[in-house]
């Protein structure tokens, strides 16, 4: 069974959106650490990827890389999918119960009416050619529903393709698959690894963010399209026990049991 291997790439979507640059803004994770990979929690991570081989050389099981995309300071990806459908409901709820006690009172004051609207919140417009954004109201970090677009949950990233020298020399295939794991809405990104040629390859990806802006008196997600680099270094060591360090063959076991 090939071995898999997984590559969070954590993005922080607020200065990116303002540099127009994913560069120093992205921080990248992968689960290869202890047999080399080095960069970790930086952008320039290089993902070792263990070659698997029969005794005459060729290539045993090809390796695969699932990435992780999330945006740092928003809502965790990990929540229940109907989160943000429940946090709507919750706010609409109180607000009708809010607005049925007014009606009672006679004469309501415009403040009363203001904070009403701040509590309602605004449900922004999807852009064209947007992807993988779904219709909800404008959350801030703490999942309440808010109208302001000072300060507001950004939607996860969205990969939107894979390329660079990793794919056009056929190091790397990759593609995007459906999954029953709804974390990232039922879709990711992996690639299966020939792992026959050692050495190190550069790969980019391109990833799409989502500003608030506002157009004619209205909140909508505007799609902005930003690349970010990473490598894989493909390595043909021989396999080694994980527990003593030792090579192929039996294990290296003492002649007698230590004395007690």
């Amino acid at each position: 069974m090939a071995q898999q291997h997984g590559i969070i790439v954590l993005f922080d979507v607020e200065n990116a959106l303002r540099t127009r640059s994913l560069d120093g803004n992205t921080y990248w994770f992968d689960n290869m650490k202890f047999l080399g990979s080095v960069g970790e929690g930086t952008g320039q991570l290089v993902t070792i990827v263990p070659g698997t081989y029969f005794l005459d050389g060729s290539q045993a099981t090809e390796q695969v890389l699932n990435w992780l995309p999330a945006a740092l300071g928003a809502i965790p990806p990990t929540v229940p999918r109907n989160y943000l459908a429940e946090q709507e409901r919750a706010h609409d709820r109180r607000t009708l119960e809010q607005l049925a006690a007014l009606g009672g009172d006679g004469e309501v004051s415009s403040t009363e009416v203001s904070r009403l609207q701040q509590r309602v919140g605004r449900r922004p417009r999807k852009q064209a050619g947007g992807r993988g954004l779904t219709a909800a109201k404008l959350l801030d970090v703490t999942g309440k529903a808010t109208s302001s677009a000072a300060a507001y949950n950004y939607p996860a990233p969205v990969i939107t393709d894979i390329t660079g020298q990793a794919v056009s020399e056929k190091i790397i295939y990759p593609a995007q698959y459906g999954s029953p794991d709804m974390v990232y809405d039922g879709w990711y990104w992996a690639a299966t690894v020939d792992t026959s040629r050692p050495g190190v390859y550069p790969y980019t990806m391109h990833v799409q963010l989502h500003e608030l802006v506002e157009q004619n008196d209205e909140l909508v997600w505007q799609s902005v399209d930003l690349t970010c680099e990473s490598s894989l270094k493909i390595t043909s060591d021989p396999k080694r026990n994980a527990f003593t360090g030792a090579g192929l063959g039996v294990l290296p076991l003492p002649a007698a049991p230590p004395a007690g």
